[in-house]
């Protein structure tokens, strides 16, 4: 037997304490949520400024002047089919009641997108005016959770045809500088691979940082590299959307030069469908290099520098770059861009231009590289022993 006892004390012997009385904690509210991403998406659906900075606190001017620039990224990007599910709450409660929630959204830029784009984003929620609940801003704190897709970073700046979109979350200075590069870019490709289309859309976040959230990826991940041609979503569909992503923080200490052939080198990604197709790294990017530098006459003390130096210090490799050599954080990362362009060089000069087209385009399809260089003239061998010649050759003569 359990005997429970309730013992009451008292001040002086006579008044009774009354029992502290429960707080209430702080909770999220889901129902709230999903009203305050509803009024978000019909501000977004009607290109409405003053109502999306309506569901900002009123105390935070810059995430009213945030989402008053969302509605002006929908009109300029023509955004279309956004939605946005709450999904579940992340961390815990503030004690003020602030809190953040995954949401589910969807966007879609008409005229460049075939389907909508779809990513888990989280959206920070704290009390507005009235006690309702409003949008306080989007991301994790962390920056370790979900995405942060561009166009929700408030007014882009946005230059556009019917061949290519880009948004700068900068200057329309910058906006038109990248348009250009695109111009150049698309003949330079179409040389190649007359049968593409386009069209192309490229976007610029203010930073590496801003990058990575917005490829939804972990901090640090694209710092030394230029730009990346990646799904905008999730989703990886055969319609799913890919876009071009700059990082500024590398493209902005380029010359006009380097930063043209970044460009071309990413339309060819574009153009060759290459985040959806199985091509071994060093055909994909010497590849793309091939394209991107076929026209420019530069020498190979500058082409290939970084490789001949790389081969001085360690020695000539004995094969080409392998997968893991192309991680972003490699080490010598970009001398392995430069191997990689070398090896297609010298499978167009021996099969020519188009036979070197003919096995990527066979590669793409699924086939396995030995065979197709083997069946096409080419055995793997004598291409990777050309290729450390070469390698030898230029390190004896720099």
């Amino acid at each position: 037997m359990v005997v429970a006892l309730v013992v009451v004390l008292t001040r002086d012997g006579s008044e009774p304490v009354e029992p502290p009385r429960p707080v209430e904690a702080p909770r999220a509210s889901p129902a709230e949520a999903a009203a305050a991403l509803a009024s978000f998406v019909a501000g977004v659906d009607e290109r409405d400024g003053e109502a999306l900075a309506a569901l900002a606190p009123d105390a935070l001017a810059e995430v009213q002047e945030q989402l008053s620039g969302i509605a002006a990224n929908a009109q300029s990007l023509d955004l279309r089919d956004v939605s946005a599910r709450y999904v579940d709450q992340v961390g815990t409660v503030s004690a003020d009641g602030d809190w953040s929630g995954v949401v589910e959204m969807t966007w879609r830029f008409r005229g460049f997108d075939d389907a909508p784009a779809s990513a888990d984003v989280v959206v920070r929620f704290a009390h507005g005016q009235g006690d309702e609940l409003a949008i306080s801003g989007f991301g994790a704190p962390s920056a370790a959770e979900g995405r942060v897709p561009l166009w929700l970073r408030g007014e882009l700046a946005v230059a556009r045809t019917e061949d290519h979109l880009v948004l700068v979350d900068g200057e329309q200075r910058e906006a038109d500088e990248v348009a250009q590069r695109v111009a150049r870019g698309i003949p330079v490709v179409r040389k190649v691979l007359p049968e593409w289309t386009g069209p192309v859309v490229v976007e610029v976040p203010a930073s590496a940082a801003d990058l990575d959230e917005t490829l939804g990826v972990a901090p640090g991940t694209y710092a030394g590299i230029a730009a990346v041609t990646a799904g905008v979503g999730t989703d990886t569909g055969e319609d799913a959307p890919v876009h071009v992503f700059v990082n500024p923080e590398v493209t902005d200490g380029l010359r006009r030069a380097g930063a043209q052939v970044v460009t071309s080198h990413e339309l060819v990604h574009v153009a060759t469908d290459a985040v959806r197709r199985p091509v071994e790294p060093w055909l994909l990017e010497g590849f793309a290099d091939y394209v991107a530098l076929r026209d420019t006459r530069l020498p190979d003390r500058v082409t290939l520098g970084r490789a001949i130096e790389a081969a001085r210090r360690d020695g000539v490799p004995e094969t080409l770059p392998t997968a893991a050599d192309f991680d972003t954080r490699a080490q010598d990362l970009q001398a392995r861009y430069e191997e990689a362009w070398l090896a297609c060089r010298i499978i167009a000069e021996r099969l020519g231009e188009r036979g070197l087209v003919e096995v990527y385009e066979a590669v793409t399809r699924g086939a396995v590289l030995n065979r197709v260089l083997d069946r096409a003239g080419l055995a793997p061998d004598d291409l990777t022993a050309t290729w450390r010649a070469e390698l030898r050759r230029m390190v004896a003569r720099r």
